[in-house]
């Protein structure tokens, strides 16, 4: 069901066709041939907008007639893909996607035929298969279009060559892989892979969340960030630490601020006490992750903790000098951050809070879109979708369904969502009408990814086996 939420924003200055001016490409933009060719991190930019700018090669009028093919691979993907146009593999060029495997392969898959590249398989594959010991993480590309960069259950990052698959370094970021997950997609900024750690089903102590950089060059470990014992700067051992908890697991992960290279991360439950434990908070740190910038949690941190209700559940959302932070506990709070700014604790003090789409726990990233006149939001769980408009600093819904969805995508005015019950649904982003749907297999964390006139989606999260869609 597509609802209005507010007759208010049929009237200017949120008239419908403002909104739709502002959310579509202008005609003289809507080139035939593609010009957003790259995806090369989840989230599309280091502040994981997932908004690419550009044209995709994907129209309102052709997305109804695209074509599905499918690419059988050995592992199931529970993460969403990446996407290098024209890179060369085995010495030919190839549109190629990469995909992350929950026991840690690494498969590089040209996008066109369906052929399977290369496949990297970790020393641990053989041990963890079929184990609680996964990994949900995407890979990113370095700049350089060359390598990329993949986590696995192992507790390990690894540098792989684009051209064969060959391991250019490995580097571990726990001391404790059987308790610290690698959950979060991986992130490149200035110079430095960014990656995060949580916990594994059932928060099975000990753990604690922290945010690793490494040098791409050579993977050493140059920082961490540790959300609880946060005055010590090291990898610790978490039995090394008197609290357990905190972890940074959000399908988004680090959220980067793209003008100054701030990091910006939520943790799940733990102690939070504004000094050294920073459970169910929102934390920005400088680009190498050695100071706390600013903070905030709830005024109910301590029951949040104590039911399982994450504020950590899905990662800051950056809107332009405010802050959007959903939850497990259904509700998405809007921040002026520079309120929270500073290392002393900010308890409280939020803008504005609304409800979750469906009003259940958020466990999706959100994707932003700015511009010239507006910030939107836009926002799913696993009961709707909807769109915000930023104003004022508080958000005003313009749209919204009843139909669940993980990570969204918004390109070329429309809003690609995915249902991980089975199905792929394309809206019209400045109203909310259905454009298209298409059947697809069950999944779970898994999300979409619109380039190069493709849409890509790992499915079937539940074999051993896995399937990777794309329409074009």
């Amino acid at each position: 069901m597509l609802s209005m939420r507010n007759p208010a924003l049929l009237l200017a200055p949120f008239a419908a066709f403002a909104i739709e001016a502002a959310l579509h490409i202008p005609a003289s933009h809507r080139a035939p041939s593609a010009t957003v060719t790259d995806w090369p991190r989840f989230g599309y930019d280091v502040a994981r907008t997932s908004a690419p700018r550009g044209t995709t090669g994907i129209t309102a009028s052709t997305v109804a007639s695209l074509h599905r093919a499918q690419v059988e691979i050995d592992g199931a993907v529970d993460a969403s893909a990446i996407y290098l146009h024209g890179v060369t593999v085995r010495g030919a060029a190839h549109d190629a996607l990469f995909v992350t495997t929950t026991y840690g392969k690494t498969i590089a898959i040209d996008a066109d035929s369906g052929t399977v590249l290369w496949e990297y398989t970790p020393e641990s594959y053989q041990t963890l298969a079929g184990t609680y010991r996964i990994t949900t993480a995407t890979p990113v590309a370095d700049p350089d279009r060359a390598s990329i960069y993949a986590a696995s259950p192992d507790g390990m990052i690894q540098k792989l060559a684009i051209a064969d698959g060959r391991v250019l370094w490995r580097s571990a970021i726990t001391r404790y892989p059987a308790r610290e997950k690698i959950a979060s997609p991986l992130n490149f900024d200035r110079g430095h892979v960014i990656a995060t750690t949580g916990g594994y089903i059932g928060d099975a102590p000990p753990y604690q969340g922290h945010v690793a950089i490494l040098d791409p060059a050579t993977g050493r470990l140059l920082h961490v960030w540790n959300a609880l014992c946060s005055d010590r700067h090291e990898l610790m051992d978490p039995n090394k630490c008197p609290e357990s908890g905190a972890a940074i697991w959000a399908r988004a992960g680090a959220v980067i601020d793209a003008s100054t290279g701030n990091l910006f991360v939520a943790t799940g439950n733990g102690r939070w006490d504004g000094r050294t434990h920073w459970g169910d908070a929102v934390i920005e740190l400088d680009p190498d992750a050695t100071r706390i910038l600013g903070d905030y949690t709830p005024t109910n941190t301590a029951q949040l903790d104590a039911a399982d209700a994450d504020l950590g559940s899905t990662a800051p959302a950056l809107l332009g000098g405010f802050v959007a932070q959903g939850g497990k506990d259904r509700e998405i709070r809007v921040l002026d951050w520079k309120t929270m700014m500073g290392s002393s604790p900010h308890m409280g003090g939020e803008k504005q809070i609304v409800a979750t789409p469906g009003g259940t726990g958020m466990f999706s990233a959100m994707a932003v879109l700015a511009t010239d006149s507006a910030t939107y939001l836009f926002a799913t769980d696993k009961a709707g979708t909807e769109t915000f408009a930023l104003r004022g600093g508080a958000l005003a819904s313009l749209w919204k369904v009843d139909s669940a969805g993980t990570s969204p995508v918004v390109a070329d005015g429309m809003l690609f969502v995915y249902d991980a019950r089975g199905t792929l649904r394309v809206y019209d982003a400045p109203s909310g009408k259905e454009l298209a749907r298409y059947e697809a297999g069950e999944g779970h964390w898994n999300s979409p990814i619109v380039v190069d006139g493709k849409i890509i989606l790992p499915t079937d999260t539940r074999g051993s086996a896995g399937t990777v869609m794309i329409w074009r």
